[in-house]
């Protein structure tokens, strides 16, 4: 115990020559363990750069760049939410079209059959290979009758152990999937009587 203390004192000692003591002033540079942390490249404001073709440091917004103020974050197609309440949406609050479901199924096919599967019933290649334990079943009747802007916020933010897509899918996908996804609830749960009388001769059973 003793050659401990002797040999801890010793290095206390050692620390405080080479270092210096906490709160003394000295002429001489501070030691820099990881000096990346104090030094770092980077692009100063309005400063002449040669790296870009402009010349330029300050560089211009990236293409789509919305300015994130209250009026963006509070309308129901940015939230998927009533404006000034904290109610979803019960339906979709764009346009429904032929265009937006083919994006909807193509988004949906990248971003969530992998875990849901293709026909949305979680069947997914992460289920299949046990990555994921459990994945929901997109034609649960619970999934079903959620409002519109909760799947969007569902989207956005994740649940349980789904995580986020906001980062990744835009907000005109996110409803494209959306939509996508309540056509795929509906070719399950719809009956005769949802398809109109001019194509129900083409449908095969």
């Amino acid at each position: 115990m003793r050659y401990f203390l002797l040999i801890f004192a010793l290095c206390v000692v050692t620390v405080m020559v080479v270092a210096g003591k906490r709160g003394s002033i000295s002429r001489r540079p501070p030691i820099e363990v990881f000096p990346d942390m104090d030094r770092q490249p980077k692009l100063r404001p309005q400063t002449p750069n040669n790296f870009f073709a402009d010349g330029k440091s300050s560089r211009p917004p990236i293409l789509g760049t919305v300015a994130w103020d209250d009026h963006y974050q509070d309308t129901p197609v940015n939230t998927g939410k009533v404006s000034g309440t904290t109610n979803f949406v019960e339906v979709l609050p764009v346009d429904v079209n032929a265009k937006l479901l083919a994006r909807g199924q193509q988004r949906f096919n990248i971003n969530c059959s992998p875990c849901h599967g293709a026909q949305g019933d979680g069947g997914g290649i992460t289920k299949k290979i046990g990555a994921m334990g459990v994945v929901a079943n997109l034609h649960d009747k619970r999934i079903v009758e959620l409002p519109d802007g909760e799947i969007f916020n569902t989207i956005t933010y994740g649940k349980n152990l789904m995580g986020g897509y906001g980062a990744n899918v835009t907000v005109e996908d996110r409803w494209a999937i959306v939509a996508y996804l309540r056509a795929l609830q509906l070719s399950r749960l719809g009956s005769l009587d949802d398809v109109p009388e001019q194509i129900r001769a083409t449908l095969k059973k």
